[in-house]
């Protein structure tokens, strides 16, 4: 995977780490603006490393990829603080598109896994539209800045209001959605397709 990484024009592989303990570490160093992140690692799993990893150094984004994909796990790494999330099988032209999109501060789901947050959120999309419909005007922008991968500070300067005001609209959001954190509003907004997940299904 490094060495097909190497091949990509826009990308430069900086450094590896054999466990999650070492890639914390790694990150520290080296200060990449993005980093692949194993779930099964040794020592620290990829989650508990991009908790870590996203608390240190919020500027860095991490980009799960694993074989593994359900909707608790997707759920677990978005709350982590992870940008995006991929499976190891995919084209490495796909890849490297997932890398320069969290890069630029987006979101990326392979379609696998925005198949399964759907999936499992289906039933529930008839009862908590009516939810979103209970949003105003301003509320429905932030929830859309917050899905697209915006700090609060930068929907703040999007609106050209305070932090504080901006604040208060995503306490308002997570109050009328019912969700505990920012990350679950990012799982609502993908759920409920307020906001698009670039996803490609073939590059080869």
């Amino acid at each position: 995977m490094k060495a097909l990484l190497r091949e990509q024009p826009l990308l430069e592989v900086v450094g590896e780490a054999a466990d999650g303990r070492a890639a914390v570490e790694e990150v520290e160093r080296l200060r990449p603006d993005v980093v692949l992140m194993d779930i099964e690692m040794p020592q620290l799993n990829g989650v508990e490393a991009t908790w870590r990893i996203t608390q240190v150094r919020p500027e860095v984004k991490v980009l799960i990829l694993t074989m593994h994909v359900d909707h608790q796990l997707v759920a677990r790494c978005m709350e982590a603080g992870a940008s995006g999330y991929v499976l190891k099988d995919v084209p490495v032209a796909q890849l490297a598109f997932a890398v320069e999109t969290v890069a630029a501060g987006r979101r990326y789901l392979s379609p696998a896994a925005v198949e399964k947050v759907f999936d499992h959120r289906g039933q529930r999309i008839e009862s908590t539209r009516s939810n979103y419909d209970l949003l105003t005007a301003r509320e429905r922008e932030v929830l859309k800045l917050l899905a697209d991968g915006l700090s609060i500070k930068e929907v703040a300067a999007r609106l050209q209001r305070s932090v504080k005001t901006a604040e208060a609209h995503t306490y308002n959001l997570m109050h009328k959605l019912d969700v505990h954190h920012r990350a679950g509003l990012v799982k609502y907004a993908i759920a409920h397709q307020i906001v698009q997940v670039p996803v490609v299904e073939d590059l080869t």
